[in-house]
Formats: C-alpha cells, sequence, structure tokens
C-alpha cells in the first residue's frame, strides 16, 4: 500500500423502454435536491461516482470528506465545494450541523464501512454504503440498528439493480423467460495488481470473495429472487504469491436454493471473467460482460435459437441512478430496492463460504 492511500484510508416486456430509464420511480415535483457528502476519495468514488452526480435528477453533491487535505482542495475547488463544506475524518461529526447534508456516501475500506455508516446515522444523516456492507455480520446488523434507531435510511452501493440489462435479466429469468431456472453460473475475477488496501485482511475483511466475487453471489441471489438454504467452496491460493500474503485468491462455491436451482460462481483475483447464465428448461440468458462499469451484453437462447438482445441507450447510467434512487427514497419515504437488509443477506452467506473452505463441508443456512 502507498503511504498515499495509507494516510487517506487512516486519515418483457414494457421493460425495454422502461428499463432505459432504470425503470426506478421518480419523485416529480420536488422542491429541492437530496444533498450527498461523499466519504472518501479513492479511485472509485473521484472518477465513477462524483462525476455522475452531473447525471443525477435529484440529487448533488455538496460536501466532502476525506484524511488527505490535497484531495480536498483539488476536489472541492473542481466541484465547487465551499471549504466550510470539506470534513477530516476527525471532524466528521461536525456533519451533524449542515443542513445541506441529507445523505452520505461511505466509500471507504471494508473495516471503516460500520464505523462511519453509524457515525452519519448518529448525525442524523440517511446512508449510502459501498459494497460489501461491512466485513460481518453483527457489523451489518449494528449498522442496522444504528439507521433504525436515528429513522434514516440505508442503501447499499449494488450499482447492478439499477442498470438496464441487470434488470432486464432479472425480470426474464425470474419470470420463466426461458423455462423455469434450473441453474445459475456466475463467474467474476481479474488479476489484481500489488499494493492495494484490498490485499490486506485488517482493512478489507478478506480477499477476492469480498471485493469481485460478491458480484457473482448477488446475482446468484437477485436472479433467482431466493435465498440459498446451503453452500459448500473451495479455495485455492498461492501463499507464495506475495500478493496473497493475507487474503484469498479463488473461491469456486455452490449455492442451493429453495427451489432445487443451483449456482455454481467464481470470484477470482488472478483470472479475468465477468458473466453470468441463467439456464432455463428451453434454454439460457447469458450476460457477458455482466457487470462492467459499461458495456453490458446480453444474449438469449430459447427454443435452439440465439439472439443477442439489445435495448435503448438510458436516460441516466446506473451510478447516477442508484444516488437518485436513495434520493428519491427520501424524499418519499420509500424503502430502498437494496436496503441494509441486503448487504447483510450477502455478509451471512460469505461467512458460510468462508467457513466452508475452511472446514471443507457443506454449510447449511436454513433457519
Amino acid at each position: 500500500m502507498t503511504s498515499g492511500s495509507r494516510r487517506e484510508i487512516l486519515g418483457g416486456l414494457g421493460a425495454g423502454l422502461a428499463l432505459a430509464g432504470i425503470g426506478v420511480p421518480r419523485a416529480f415535483g420536488a422542491t429541492r435536491k437530496i444533498g450527498y457528502a461523499v466519504v472518501g476519495l479513492g479511485s472509485y468514488a473521484t472518477r465513477q461516482i462524483m462525476p455522475n452526480f452531473a447525471q443525477c435528477e435529484q440529487a448533488r453533491l455538496v460536501a466532502l470528506v476525506s484524511g488527505t487535505p490535497a484531495k480536498l482542495d483539488q476536489y472541492g475547488a473542481e466541484y465547487g465545494i465551499p471549504r466550510t463544506h470539506r470534513y477530516s475524518y476527525a471532524d466528521f461529526d461536525r456533519i451533524r450541523n449542515n443542513p445541506d447534508i441529507d445523505a452520505v456516501y461511505v466509500i471507504l475500506p471494508n473495516s471503516l464501512h460500520a464505523e462511519y455508516a453509524i457515525r452519519a446515522a448518529k448525525a442524523g444523516k440517511h446512508v449510502m454504503c459501498e459494497k460489501p456492507m461491512a466485513t460481518s455480520v453483527a457489523e451489518c446488523e449494528a449498522m442496522i440498528s444504528a439507521c433504525r434507531v436515528a429513522g434514516t435510511k440505508l442503501m447499499i452501493g449494488y450499482r447492478s439493480r439499477f442498470e438496464p440489462y441487470n434488470r432486464l435479466a432479472i425480470e426474464l429469468s425470474r419470470g420463466g423467460h426461458v423455462g423455469p431456472t434450473r441453474l445459475v453460473t456466475a463467474e467474476h475475477g481479474f488479476s489484481i495488481k500489488p499494493g492495494q488496501w484490498r490485499l490486506d485482511r485488517p482493512l478489507a475483511g478478506g480477499g477476492s470473495m469480498m471485493d469481485i466475487g460478491i458480484y457473482s453471489l448477488n446475482a446468484a441471489r437477485y436472479l433467482t429472487g431466493e435465498e440459498p438454504v446451503e453452500v459448500s467452496a473451495i479455495e485455492s491460493t498461492d501463499r507464495s504469491d506475495p500478493r496473497f500474503r493475507t487474503v484469498e485468491d479463488r473461491i469456486s462455491f455452490l449455492l442451493r436454493f429453495p427451489s432445487g436451482i443451483e449456482a455454481n460462481c467464481i470470484s477470482s483475483y488472478s483470472s479475468a471473467h465477468n458473466s453470468y447464465r441463467v439456464i432455463g428448461t428451453r434454454g439460457w440468458i447469458a450476460m457477458d460482460p455482466a457487470t462492467p462499469y459499461v458495456g453490458q451484453a446480453m444474449t438469449i437462447r430459447k427454443d435452439d435459437v440465439s439472439a443477442p438482445r439489445t435495448l435503448p441507450a438510458p436516460a441516466n447510467n446506473q451510478f447516477a441512478g442508484q444516488l437518485d434512487h436513495l434520493a428519491e427514497c427520501i424524499l418519499t419515504g420509500a424503502t430502498p430496492i437494496v436496503p441494509g437488509e441486503e448487504g447483510l443477506a450477502d455478509m451471512r452467506v460469505i461467512e458460510a463460504i468462508y467457513r466452508s473452505a475452511a472446514e471443507r463441508a457443506h454449510v447449511s443456512l436454513a433457519t
């Protein structure tokens, strides 16, 4: 990890056209936009989230939080954020006194998610938190409880739920477009570069499973609309590789669902893939790539005929879609489609996956 990054850390369907507009109801006639404070000015925040406020209809960037003064100066100037609305981690709790801040977006290393989400809730602010929600089930439950007590919304940054092709895949697969689903395959991985906080277990809480593998897991859950009842997993990590001194590389895991659907999934830090396939009795729905920042592609094979499915360009992208969705929920009182409970559900399965890999045994998730 570089010294700079350490300072930052520690300091069908009518669906085609509907989905082109993200398909999330909008709070028309709102008198103002919801103000966000972005907490953590790393690459994802500065390259993906902050630039996309320009596309938002109901959300705006009003404050920044960072442990690096130079970043506060740079991005404060770029986005017109006054110095009164720039915070360090040490004085983060002062956000309670800023009425321009309605919500915070926590984009910090995983081990800091719970702390800053809970502090934001205690300051009376709504919370968007990056995935994974936290590093343990207990932390997730504490975050949900804090927001419930404070009366604030809690939403997890599952951006793919606001991406048109993924939303269409959900509708098609749950609706039996290629017959009842029998099998899901989901594979996500990339070759990670050394020196990242994601390779430091105290900060990340784990390796590829906590980072890229959660896309495979979450896809299996949202494509089926079910919660797994059993998991089995195998880890494969070359401990002689200096990148993997404290975290895992690849985990292959099998999920079994109540209806009999099985999901074969891969999470990897040493191989490049980003895809899923829903296999039914009459064919399959494939996304390859499935969950990148841009460039999703869908192919459907039904009754022995294969063809690509192309959607119109969306009115706004998945990043603006999720920012607006929390804003709309704040304005209308609605519950986000990806609330804290969604992040908690993923973390329960992740803990079971790690346990299964460690014990080389099937782990039941049935309640």
